[in-house]
This record gives structure tokens, sequence and C-alpha cells, in this order.
């Protein structure tokens, strides 16, 4: 099977996996696991933040920074197709009493024309309006990379109405590498990020949330509340170790497999791009229904030898990855253009 449902179904390659053996590991909850140690001093030096904290997923990793940035009856500002919004179960909500306040971006992005006046009054009636939650790669809104410029405009807007400022950056290592620019430059635009070694990346486990030194001791009480406090965690750390080192550049390979796919679903009359241009590894596209339901098309593909992710009734992904080669995509795209028949 040519799998192509998600980047997150990658295994550990075989350097990876000794690297993981090797590993010198501690009880991390005691602060003693030197390779989450010394995993935490690296990526919050990369993007020039003060401190980082390992954590299980990228979810949790998100819903800490909901959590040290705002109090109960707070509100954020997100594009509803945020991951946070939209894959989260609801945690902003259920985990922290806080609200989101959905406005739609272009592709997920948002800019600064949408944010103005959306700011709540000070008023007991009224939410607190308090946290900006910007994603990039954004990945509902088909793997599209806000510009620096684009996420400065919004840095200086939400600092000027003195909100704080947090980046899903699941995908972020993809955006780096689409647009050259360096990881400091987009950590100094937020006061958190949040980064992903099991997406791109091709960690078998493990996300990381970056910030000032105090906001990040508070989010590790947070993570021992949400139950992501682990112990000798750094064989998985040492994986995340080998992926920066190894994996990064290479992300290049897939956002060039990606338009093998993308140009694969563009030669079939009844599904459609969405959006119509393809920047990173994700593929997303429309079922017309005269193809059937998302959920049929991704039957016949597989019956082909073919994932793909049906993920709405007429929405596809398909995404590329460590584990899908040049030569694979090639398969799969000629398994796609036999949808036209």
């Amino acid at each position: 099977m040519i799998d192509l449902r998600s980047d997150t179904v990658t295994k550990p390659t075989p350097g990876m996996l000794a690297a993981m053996m090797r590993a010198a590991v501690g009880d991390d909850v005691l602060g003693e696991d030197p390779t989450v140690n010394e995993l935490e001093r690296r990526v919050a030096a990369l993007f020039g933040q003060e401190a980082g904290l390992f954590v299980p997923s990228g979810t949790m990793a998100n819903q800490i920074a909901v959590r040290v940035h705002c109090r109960p009856q707070d509100e954020i500002l997100i594009d509803s197709t945020s991951h946070i919004y939209l894959w989260e179960a609801g945690g902003p909500a259920a985990l922290s009493g806080v609200t989101c306040r959905t406005l739609e971006g272009r592709h997920g992005r948002l800019s600064v024309a949408q944010l103005e006046g959306k700011i709540r009054p000070d008023d007991m009636h009224a939410v607190r309006t308090r946290l900006v939650c910007l994603e990039n790669t954004h990945n509902r809104g088909g793997g599209t990379v806000y510009s620096l410029h684009e996420v400065q405009a919004i840095a200086a807007w939400a600092r000027q109405h003195h909100l704080a400022m947090h980046l899903d950056g699941a995908r972020i290592w993809n955006a780096m590498v689409k647009t050259g620019v360096r990881a400091d430059q987009w950590g100094q635009a937020f006061d958190t990020i949040a980064v992903c070694f099991s997406k791109g990346l091709g960690a078998p486990v493990g996300s990381m949330l970056l910030g000032p030194r105090d906001l990040i001791s508070y989010g590790r009480r947070i993570r021992k509340l949400f139950g992501g406090a682990m112990r000798q965690v750094g064989y998985l750390a040492a994986a995340c170790h080998y992926a920066l080192d190894h994996h990064i550049e290479r992300l290049a390979e897939d956002h060039a497999n990606a338009q093998i796919i993308a140009q694969a679903v563009a030669t079939v009359p009844g599904l459609r791009l969405t959006p119509p241009e393809v920047e990173t590894n994700l593929v997303w596209f429309e079922v017309h229904p005269s193809l059937g339901t998302a959920q049929q098309v991704a039957e016949r593909l597989r019956s082909q030898g073919v994932l793909v992710a049906a993920l709405g009734t007429n929405v596809i992904r398909a995404v590329t990855h460590l584990d899908v080669s040049r030569e694979q995509c090639h398969q799969a795209a000629a398994i796609i253009r036999q949808l036209a028949q």
C-alpha cells in the first residue's frame, strides 16, 4: 500500500532507532533526563525562545499554551478551520474554560483586516479577548504558508492591543523549508510556539511548547495536570534529535512529491484542488457527486493500493512524507488519474 493518509504514519528509520537505543535517560518528572533536557534547550534556542517543554502530542502543546495564556471566560481569536478549534476535541472550553471566536481566513490564513474590531469591550457581560492563535503551515487550509510579513503584521497588531500570540507550528518545519525563513525569525513574532516532531520529521512521538521561562514553568504544572508528565522519555527525545539532524531539509522532497499528486488530481474531472495551489506536502481536494462520496472514492483508491483520508462528505486529503518515495508518488498519481475512467 502507498499510504498518503497522513505524515504521522511514518516509521522510525534504522538510524533513528539506533539513536534511540543509545540514548541516555533519567526521570523527566524529576528533571533528570539528560536527552530531554538537551532537546528542550536545543529547540528553544533554535526558535529564539527561553525554554521548552517536551510533551506527548501537538494537541497537548497547544492546550497547555491556551491554559498558560488564558483563564476561564477568556477568548481566543482563531481561524475557523484551525487545528486548535476543529480537531482538539473542544479543548479550550473543556480544559481551560476558554471560548474561541472563529474568523474565516483565506485558506486558513488570517489578516490584520480580519482581526480589526474583533476585540471585546471591557465589560462584565463580555468575555475577555486574550490570545491570537495562528497555524503555520495550515493543515485544513491545504498546507498553506503564512509569509513572515503577514505574521509580523499580526504580531504588531496583537501587541498594540496587549494580546498574546501563540503559533500552532506543528508543521513549521515545512514552512521553514518552503520560505527559507529561519526558526528564530518565526519565533520573534510569538509569545509561545508549539512544534511537532512526529509529522514531517518522522519521529514516533513528541511535540514541544516553547516560550518565556515563567510560562514554560507554569506549563510544566499544566502538563502534569493534563497527564503528560513522563519518566524515562529520553528514548523518544533521541528520535527527535535525530529528526532535527537529518529530516528537515529533506522536507523539500515531500513538497515536490505533493506536486506529482496534485497534478494528477487536477486532471480528473470531478476532483477539485482546494486550495488550487499546493504549497507544501498536503493535497486537499473536493469530490463532485458524479464520482460518489469522498469515502467511496477513497475505497476505490484503496482497492488499487493507494490510501488517502476521507475527511468530510466530499473532501479528501493526501499527504506526502518520509515513507513515500518519488516512484510511489508517480504510481499513486497514475492510479488517481484512472478515476477519470
